[in-house]
């Protein structure tokens, strides 16, 4: 094999089509004689896995860009693993092909054809990809990210989380498409992630929790330090010495069990008082959750009083 053939597959995964193999020098007689011996495998018409093992799931993706040809890219939740968006591969690998020629899905590859202009044209990574911002867009937007199971709130703020993208940016790209379901709720959504909103969890608890009743919107990811140690804290309202610590499942057990207890410690020596909350009390409870909050607010001097929301009304609790 030509030294720029070498190249180009480990670039690739180990896969080529047969127009780069050529074009390397490596003519269609050496590419059949390298699958009769085994050497070479043949994924699709005209794409070659060069060795003879189990094609990985980069290798399967890139074999489906080649073979979609100019203009190909990795879409939806392929494109959003290829961001490190999400941890695991899915079991599917969308591919965004320019509109005009359909191409039928074989094993886990998945053909879509792109419109002209709803998308900016240019691509990012190895394999190549839609940008971050408009796989975010996408996986809310489309179909392609509907089976994942997640809605806006988690897209929205897993990327800027794990700072693949910024609130500004993602409106930027919104602000570009032309037509998207749901934009008026995204748009509100980014103000939330803006202000430091980082879970759906924190949304929730912003929604449902301090705007429904009308409390006070507290600070979110707000720093301190107890001795060497920077804490953050999910939401202080600092006027009122209270703190609101928001428990998902991942970073709350074990050490960081451990890590809640040294913070919770440290805000009340400085003089700050902590309610915790998990899902299931911001998502069902969260009136009660409200009360309570309003009732150290008061203790620390706010002089307001919680609405009821609809959910109140339902109570008979008083």
């Amino acid at each position: 094999m030509p030294t720029a053939l070498l190249e180009l597959a480990a670039a690739q995964d180990d896969v080529v089509s047969r127009t780069q193999a050529t074009e390397s020098g490596f003519g269609r007689y050496a590419q059949q004689r390298m699958v009769q011996l085994s050497t070479w495998q043949r994924l699709a018409p005209g794409i070659f896995l060069t060795n003879n093992a189990v094609p990985s799931w980069d290798a399967l993706a890139w074999a489906g860009v080649l073979y979609a040809g100019d203009g190909a890219r990795l879409g939806g939740l392929a494109a959003a693993y290829g961001h490190q968006l999400v941890d695991v591969p899915p079991p599917r690998i969308d591919i965004l092909h320019p509109h005009g020629s359909r191409l039928k899905s074989w094993g886990i590859l998945c053909f879509h054809q792109e419109r002209c202009g709803v998308r900016p044209a240019a691509t990012v990574g190895s394999p190549p990809r839609t940008p971050i911002d408009d796989t975010v867009l996408d996986l809310i937007g489309t179909d392609l990210g509907r089976a994942a199971g997640k809605g806006a709130v988690h897209w929205l703020t897993a990327a800027v989380q794990r700072r693949l993208t910024t609130p500004e940016r993602l409106l930027d790209a919104l602000n570009r498409r032309g037509r998207i379901t749901g934009r008026r709720e995204m748009i509100n959504l980014l103000t939330d992630v803006a202000d430091g909103v980082q879970s759906p969890l924190e949304y929730r608890y912003r929604k449902d929790v301090e705007a429904a009743h009308g409390l006070p919107r507290g600070r979110r990811q707000a720093s301190g330090r107890s001795g060497r140690q920077r804490l953050w804290r999910d939401v202080y309202y600092e006027e009122f010495r209270v703190l609101v610590e928001l428990d998902g499942t991942i970073g709350h057990v074990g050490e960081g069990r451990f890590r809640d207890y040294r913070r919770d410690n440290a805000a009340l020596v400085d003089g700050d008082a902590t309610l915790r909350y998990g899902w299931h009390d911001v998502r069902s409870e969260s009136c009660q959750v409200a009360r309570q909050v309003a009732l150290m607010l008061h203790r620390g001097g706010w002089e307001g009083r919680p609405n009821r929301c609809p959910n109140c009304s339902n109570r008979t609790d008083g």
